[in-house]
């Protein structure tokens, strides 16, 4: 708003109406050069301004010239630099790092898995509420299917030091918690990838195990970027094993994750034939 005020000669805004908007939205995108998610924000206050504030109608702003939104290419590391990248690291950061590329999940829809939504009889993951709110199904690699169920008894005992303990609940989305009163201390309702440390959440004060926190995996990535000397950019380092698995597809997988091609198309063709089959009986 100041900004808009002092363009216009430091004038009142209900002096003003759509010719000023207009001219100072332009002057964001042409002289200011902003992004255009920063002039839709501009945009949007002083549309609020207007209507909720002054109950002034600004007519539609079509002479406004919107800022262009650059198209970027991601960042894709040849099977080559993930073997480099991933070899040295081990335990659950590396686990999760194995994941990520060999899934092709992203970061937080690894680390909100819970422990029914693996599936090991089928090798598969089911993602739940992933980009868009929608839930999919994802392979499990074969390579990754021993070092996750033993890092899924690890963290069972660890459950159960934490029920005989006195704790051992874990939040629960959209109100289930009130719906199922005994879900949140359910060992299928635990995080695959819980925290070393029980912290009070601050959404209701109990004290309870959450997930991994994401900035963790950041550092390790970034750090692992630099020892294998991978020089590429990545504004989100994990980002680029999501990437990657998914330029190169599951052929490439085994060099790290072994994901085989044939195993990939044979669960594929399987989901393909069980959709086609429930659209037909429906």
């Amino acid at each position: 708003m100041r900004r808009f005020i002092l363009f216009n000669g430091k004038r009142h805004p209900q002096e003003m109406g759509a010719c000023e908007v207009e001219a100072f939205l332009t002057h964001l995108a042409v002289e200011g050069r902003v992004s255009a998610s920063t002039q839709n924000q501009a945009k949007s206050a002083l549309l609020f301004l207007y209507r909720e504030v002054l109950r002034t109608d600004l007519p539609w702003l079509d002479d406004v010239e919107s800022a262009k939104s650059g198209k970027r290419l991601p960042v894709v590391l040849t099977p080559e630099e993930v073997q480099r990248l991933l070899g040295p690291i081990d335990g659950t950061t590396g686990l999760i790092l194995r994941l990520l590329y060999g899934t092709g999940m992203r970061m937080m829809e690894c680390l909100r898995l819970r422990v029914k939504d693996v599936d090991f009889a089928r090798r598969e993951i089911l993602v739940r509420e992933g980009k868009g709110f929608k839930d999919r199904v994802t392979m499990l690699p074969e390579r990754l299917v021993a070092p996750l169920g033993e890092h899924l008894a690890r963290v069972k005992a660890l459950h159960a030091a934490d029920l005989a303990a006195g704790f051992g609940d874990v939040y629960l989305p959209w109100a289930l918690e009130r719906k199922y009163p005994n879900a949140a201390r359910e060992w299928a309702w635990q995080y695959v990838f819980v925290a070393a440390r029980r912290s009070v959440d601050p959404r209701s004060g109990a004290v309870r195990r959450h997930h991994v926190e994401a900035q963790s995996i950041q550092r390790a990535m970034r750090q692992a970027l630099r020892l294998a000397g991978v020089s590429k950019p990545a504004r989100k380092e994990a980002s680029i094993l999501v990437h990657g698995q998914r330029s190169y597809g599951a052929g490439m997988a085994p060099a790290v994750a072994g994901t085989g091609q044939d195993a990939y198309a044979s669960r594929s063709g399987r989901r393909r034939r069980g959709g086609a089959n429930a659209r037909g009986g429906s």
